[in-house]
């Protein structure tokens, strides 16, 4: 039986899936066939000027459909869950005050967590904390300090490379002034406080192999679109190695080649298996999300079953 208070809201649909499984093209068909505006989901793709490593919709694509929350930001600029929340909010605001339906998509799970739930408020920095836990990076390295968030809170530090010295220190930081696992804390409220009727799809293949494949197929089109090429002109931009756009997948293993660190069939193995455990973690995530629709590509017609889904879905909200 449905709940009458959540009837009355505004509707609007969740998109979600692993990288290269094809939500954007989705996106587009269901957005130029219903009253629908499109908000990106997706953690990288707000930064300007990284356009190939992040599978950015192409400019004919945002012809067709434009997307909010691509390109709102400067790759040398931090942008946080709770920042996206805000920015989320009032652009479905918007979308929903001209009668049309706000259609979020993307793979970042904690945005949708943090649009879904909220997100708990977080301590602020302990200079003197921050201090010692800096002193004992530098006396037993930064290894040393992941495998210790590893211990308190091993999601954390599977989100978080070993090489984030910043994110490792602030999420230690939370732990010892909080005695809760930052994770813990991103995810918020248990029920939702969306103020929105939301229909949730997630699109995926269900044969592992053949994700794996597309994920290896589409890093080497983003090398031989130019990669390397995007990656230079942002070091060309003053954009230093420890930025936060810069540990995106992909972009991090383009830097460890051109640091000459790693050769270029080390970086292409290194770029794929990294976007693969990226999938991973999003189909974990996505599985233990209640009140999915999943559209599985083997099904066939995956554009035509997700339109007659929303339509359906649509038509009987009072």
């Amino acid at each position: 039986m449905s709940d009458p208070s959540k009837d009355k809201l505004p509707p609007a649909i969740f998109l979600m899936g692993p990288t290269a499984s094809g939500k954007t093209d989705l996106a587009i068909h269901l957005a130029e066939r219903l009253p629908a505006d499109i908000i990106s989901v997706d953690s990288a793709q707000v930064y300007r000027h990284m356009d190939i490593g992040t599978a950015k919709p192409a400019p004919e694509e945002l012809e067709r459909a434009p997307h909010r929350l691509i390109d709102i930001i400067e790759p040398d600029q931090a942008y946080s869950a709770a920042e996206f929340r805000r920015d989320a909010l009032a652009a479905m605001e918007e979308i929903s005050a001209c009668d049309r339906v706000p259609l979020l998509v993307g793979g970042t799970g904690l945005y949708f967590r943090a649009l879904l739930y909220g997100l708990s408020a977080l301590p602020s920095a302990d200079p003197a904390l921050r201090i010692r836990l800096e002193q004992e990076a530098q006396l037993r390295g930064w290894g040393h300090m992941h495998r210790r968030l590893a211990e308190v809170d091993p999601a954390a530090a599977e989100r978080i490379h070993p090489n984030d010295p910043q994110r490792i220190q602030r999420a230690l930081e939370v732990f010892e002034l909080t005695g809760r696992p930052l994770t813990e804390l991103q995810r918020g409220q248990k029920e939702p406080i969306l103020p929105y009727r939301v229909l949730k799809l997630a699109r995926a293949p269900r044969d592992r192999e053949t994700l794996r494949q597309r994920i290896a197929q589409r890093f080497d089109s983003m090398l031989e679109q130019g990669l390397e090429q995007e990656v230079r002109g942002l070091l060309g931009l003053g954009l230093t190695p420890s930025a936060t756009s810069m540990r995106s997948v992909g972009y991090r293993q383009m830097l460890h080649y051109l640091l000459g660190e790693w050769d270029h069939d080390t970086m292409r193995e290194r770029g794929i298996i990294a976007t693969r455990q990226l999938a991973k973690r999003q189909m974990t995530w996505l599985r233990a999300e209640p009140e999915v629709n999943w559209l599985y590509d083997e099904d066939g017609m995956v554009n035509n079953r997700a339109f007659k889904l929303v339509r359906q879905w649509l038509s009987s909200s009072p």
